[in-house]
């Protein structure tokens, strides 16, 4: 971030006492920079932890002069309100409301999204739908719902193979490089629970009418200069209230002893604490505690797999490419899943009017042909691309860069249940050893889920409640349905479908 982001407040810093040793929080990301908020916000002593020279995780937004690049695009929209009301707090008049329109591009076309009836008749006929119709009667008839094991039983039995394999596999199969027959039916049970093919055509061409918060659908809230400025934001607000943040500095060993976590190595120094929150990922916990974990819950998290994400980041000379905020890429003829413009998710992003600025993403895993080609050739790609899709010729590319991010999305394969179950009976007994975040707990988590995950870890230490951290976003719907739980809204990358939206955003 620049220094042309402005602060949007300073809080009244309280000094905590000499001798109480400082919570350790590891990651500066979402749900790390919360728990160090708070916990200095209750005038507790803190230091939080970041392994890399810029905070945000995931969620970070990296600027090239002058452009600001959103690495997923992050809409802040919740139902979480105590999450809502942290998010306005940090951010104050520099959290926008911007208007929402992505659609996507199927078969050489633009749908729409979420679907209109008019739209989806128009675009795949009346012959394709009929085909879909008469398949999704062949499902029903035949189903045995709840028992399914995959994402493409799960899928197939609530719209029919003919949906499945026009408006799931392809894009599916593209985000996490794996068969839709390897991807557990849970992921689908969290992402798109409670929808099926006729509320599915009901919302597309009637709207959800029934849904008190149909209107938040059409717009969200975003800071000025993209999330990064969230994080910077809060990053100063804890050192200001007496809180301290170590920058490019990875935690190297956790010393384990009489059944609790009693201190970290980080940058050579050894620093006792009264207890810990960590938003480290699983494999990486489990390799750095010391003495090591039983061998089956390190077996256990190196089982364990995520998909990797890089984004190529282009300055085109011209106009936006499209309204969006993003287009979703269901076209198998290229490699790249979704495409922002970030414009539209704040004109502040872009400081020239004559230049357009958007991300291209791309799933991939770390070590693989894509993750590893050089950045230059990866610019051409995207212009290649571009062209391919004709939304503007490669030659208008000015500059570009890519930004590769590893272990962005936990994989919910076969065995990561169990996995994951493993892994926590051991870590259930330390009890001053809280896990946080998406990664943390190897879960498909929002930013405003990772936050609410911090903010419960908070009140298990300060409170005494006994929160189930593993239990927030459990058992997820989609999330601008209108329930009111803790279940508030999702990050990229989405499966769009004529399933409605099934919730975006990394």
């Amino acid at each position: 971030m620049t220094d042309t982001i402005p602060h949007t407040g300073e809080p009244e810093a309280i000094a905590p006492p000499d001798q109480e040793l400082p919570t350790i929080v590891i990651g500066g990301g979402p749900a790390g920079l919360t728990a160090g908020y708070l916990l200095a916000q209750r005038g507790k002593p803190v230091i939080v932890f970041e392994a890399e020279d810029q905070l945000g995780g995931i969620a970070k937004t990296v600027e090239r002069d002058g452009y600001r690049f959103d690495l997923g695009g992050h809409r802040f929209f919740t139902k979480a309100k105590e999450v809502d009301a942290l998010w306005h707090e940090i951010m104050r008049e520099e959290f926008l409301k911007r208007p929402r329109m992505s659609r996507i591009y199927w078969n050489r076309k633009f749908l729409h999204y979420p679907l209109r009836g008019g739209d989806v008749i128009k675009k795949l006929g009346p012959i394709e739908l009929t085909r879909a119709m008469f398949s999704y009667f062949r499902a029903a008839l035949k189903r045995n719902k709840g028992n399914e094991q995959t994402f493409e039983e799960w899928v197939s039995n609530r719209f029919g193979k003919r949906l499945f394999n026009l408006f799931f596999k392809s894009y599916t199969e593209k985000v996490w490089g794996v068969p839709t027959s390897e991807i557990r039916a849970e992921w689908a049970a969290q992402r798109i629970k409670n929808l099926n093919f006729f509320s599915a055509a009901k919302a597309a061409f009637f709207g959800n009418k029934d849904d008190e918060h149909t209107s938040l659908i059409g717009e969200f809230n975003y800071p000025r200069y993209g999330p990064g400025q969230m994080w910077e934001t809060m990053a100063d607000d804890i050192r200001r209230l007496g809180g301290e943040i170590r920058m490019s500095t990875p935690i190297t060993e956790i010393e384990v002893r009489d059944g609790r976590a009693v201190s970290v190595l980080a940058g050579g120094e050894r620093h006792e604490s009264p207890a810990i929150i960590s938003s480290l990922p699983l494999r990486n916990l489990v390799g750095l505690v010391d003495p090591a974990a039983p061998e089956t819950v390190r077996e256990a998290a190196q089982g364990i797999r995520y998909r990797d994400f890089l984004t190529i980041s282009l300055v085109l000379d011209g106009e936006d490419l499209f309204p969006d905020n993003w287009i979703y890429i269901h076209e198998p003829g290229v490699q790249v899943g979704r495409i922002q413009n970030f414009r539209s998710w704040s004109p502040w992003m872009v400081p020239d009017p004559n230049k357009a600025c958007v991300g291209m993403e791309y799933f991939c895993f770390e070590g693989d042909e894509l993750w590893n080609t050089a950045d230059d050739e990866l610019v051409r790609l995207g212009g290649r691309e571009l062209e391919q899709l004709g939304l503007a010729r490669a030659d208008k590319v000015d500059f570009g860069f890519a930004v590769r991010v590893p272990k962005a999305y936990p994989m919910y394969d076969t065995d990561y249940a169990e996995r994951v179950a493993t892994i926590r009976s051991w870590l259930d007994p330390l009890a001053n050893l809280q896990q946080v975040g998406r990664n943390g707990l190897h879960r498909y988590n929002n930013s405003d889920h990772s936050m609410l995950t911090a903010m419960r870890a908070v009140e298990n230490l300060l409170d005494g409640t006994q929160h189930d951290i593993w239990a927030v976003n459990a058992e997820s719907v989609y999330h601008e349905a209108g329930v009111e739980d803790e279940q508030p809204y999702r990050e990229a990358p989405e499966t769009p479908s004529m399933a409605q939206p099934l919730a975006s955003e990394r």
